[in-house]
């Protein structure tokens, strides 16, 4: 486990908001407090996004499993969770996905950190980009990843859909 400090470059301390970032948690078991994390995160987009959201077809023991494969980076305030995002290693990026931090948690550099510590793991396997992607019509999340340095690389369809659904952002990495 690795801890990193909030608003700052990775360390092993914490910041003075009492934010600890923690990049693969090996006594992590709170799967249900996770699941309930992203899917009130992501409520807001339900009505929003055709096709729905991966999320809505994943349990707490598929996030289980996709830590195995993946590196999971939590937030956590006073111990509670309070945000969260996976970091996958591709063939020349590293995705981040299913980032998340509470609604009473943003606008504090939460998600900045977070993203700290995927350059971290981005930097641990020469990786010299960091990639996303955000529904088309979440236009506030393109305004969002914009502010964290990230841009616009690509826009694909969903399989059945004719119209761009996603975009693809992408972030360099200082090796």
């Amino acid at each position: 486990m690795r801890l990193f400090a909030a608003n700052t470059e990775p360390t092993m301390a914490t910041n003075t908001n009492d934010v600890q970032i923690v990049v693969s948690p090996p006594q992590f078991s709170d799967w249900t407090a996770l699941l309930e994390l992203l899917h009130s995160a992501y409520a807001y987009m339900e009505s929003r996004i055709d096709p729905p959201s991966s999320l809505l077809r994943m349990d707490a023991e598929q996030f289980q499993e996709k830590a195995q494969h993946e590196v999971l980076i939590l937030a956590l305030k006073d111990q509670h969770l309070v945000g969260c995002a996976f970091a996958s290693p591709r063939v020349d990026c590293v995705y981040v996905g299913k980032l998340a931090v509470a609604a009473p948690a943003r606008g504090n550099g939460i998600a900045r950190s977070i993203m700290l510590a995927a350059e971290a793991v981005a930097r641990e396997h020469a990786k010299p980009f960091l990639e996303l992607e955000t529904r088309v019509e979440l236009f506030e999340n393109h305004k969002t990843f914009a502010a964290l340095g990230f841009s616009k690389v690509a826009e694909t369809a969903h399989q059945g859909f004719n119209r761009p659904m996603s975009i693809t952002m992408r972030r360099a990495v200082l090796l």
